[in-house]
């Protein structure tokens, strides 16, 4: 027999690349290219649809994008380290609050959390960050005040700080019992160019185009942004379209419509396997608002997940124990269904 191992060649290789940098690209054209050849009159409309969906969202999508690039070249990130000093109830507003105004996204908070942690920031702390991180950013706030509305995407936010007070606050009553003394999984040491933030956070300049180097990283952040929008935008008003198309109104209130929990209850489990990124649900869940779905079951989608997408849950299962990854979720799931009944009822005043 033969020892010989059969390694991938470097076409196969290539082509696998290729799949993972361009596969939502790949997928929108693929769900044209069926309605194309099996559905004439839905391509159309999607084509239509979608033309129309980024043409009407482009200012919000401008000024996103510039907030965004913006955070990056004048360092206003750095900012983050002020979040984390003071009394432990203190620090747990503080990152709350920072993490639902940070610019952030899932995997690009690994090193920092690393870095926190590793310096003896309490887990409670941490935890109100990390919770209210995934939830909203500035440029979900305009995106979202753009395509659902000013007020839901403040409701947002506010759900986005509470649910890190909410976490942080129970994670520090656990802690004074004792529990998660070494939050960490091993092998983690001091956050690598993450924990550069808050050792010695950089001084933010907010005139950033006097400096070259801040003017290259402006349009290096506003061109990488505006790819990542573009894709996962066009993706999501196709399914959006389709749902529109295919899915009946009634279907819709029947399943996730209505003042009842269970709607609320469904939305927060359903949250978990199908929500594909923070941008492409916006569009999904403007559709289902207007199909019937209660205001509530749609706050609780967009935070359970928000927390419990892929990406922000691998986040926490790389750097943190078992323990810690099964209260995240725990919190994740049980912040977003309270969250959901309160703007439910606050939607009914």
């Amino acid at each position: 027999m033969s020892d010989v191992t059969h390694e991938p060649s470097e076409f196969w290789i290539a082509i696998r690349q290729f799949w993972q940098a361009q596969k939502v690209w790949l997928i929108s054209i693929l769900l044209l290219g069926l309605l194309f050849v099996l559905d004439r009159s839905q391509f159309a409309q999607s084509i239509v649809f979608v033309s129309s969906a980024l043409f009407s969202t482009a200012p919000f999508l401008v000024l996103s994008i510039a907030v965004a690039a913006w955070a990056g070249a004048t360092g206003a990130d750095n900012l983050i380290a002020k979040a984390f000093t003071g009394t432990p109830l203190l620090m747990i507003g503080l990152g709350a609050l920072a993490g639902g105004i940070s610019p952030f996204c899932s995997c690009g908070v690994i090193p920092l959390i690393a870095a926190l942690l590793a310096m003896g920031v309490p887990l409670s702390a941490v935890m109100a960050f990390w919770l209210a991180s995934p939830i909203m950013d500035p440029s979900m706030f305009v995106l979202t005040a753009g395509m659902i509305s000013l007020e839901f995407a403040t409701a947002k936010t506010i759900a986005a700080v509470g649910l890190g007070v909410f976490g942080g606050t129970i994670v520090h009553v656990l802690m004074k019992n004792g529990a998660f003394s070494d939050p960490l999984r091993e092998g983690f040491g001091n956050g690598g160019c993450g924990g550069a933030k808050i050792r010695t956070p950089k001084p933010v300049m907010w005139r950033f185009w006097t400096e070259t180097e801040r003017r290259a990283s402006f349009g290096s952040t506003a061109l990488t942004t505006t790819l990542f929008l573009a894709k996962w935008l066009t993706l999501a008003f196709i399914l959006e379209s389709l749902m529109l198309a295919w899915v009946p109104a009634e279907t819709v209130t029947a399943m996730i419509g209505g003042e009842s929990l269970m709607p609320i209850i469904t939305a927060t489990l359903v949250g978990i396997p199908a929500y594909l990124n923070g941008y492409a649900a916006l569009p999904l869940v403007g559709g289902l608002l207007h199909q019937g779905m209660a205001p509530g079951a749609a706050m609780a989608f967009l935070v359970a997940g928000g927390v419990t997408s892929i990406p922000a849950a691998m986040a926490v299962w790389a750097l943190a124990r078992p323990q810690v990854f099964a209260l995240y979720i725990a919190l994740s799931l049980s912040g977003a269904f309270l969250v959901g009944v309160l703007y439910q009822n606050w939607s009914l005043l």
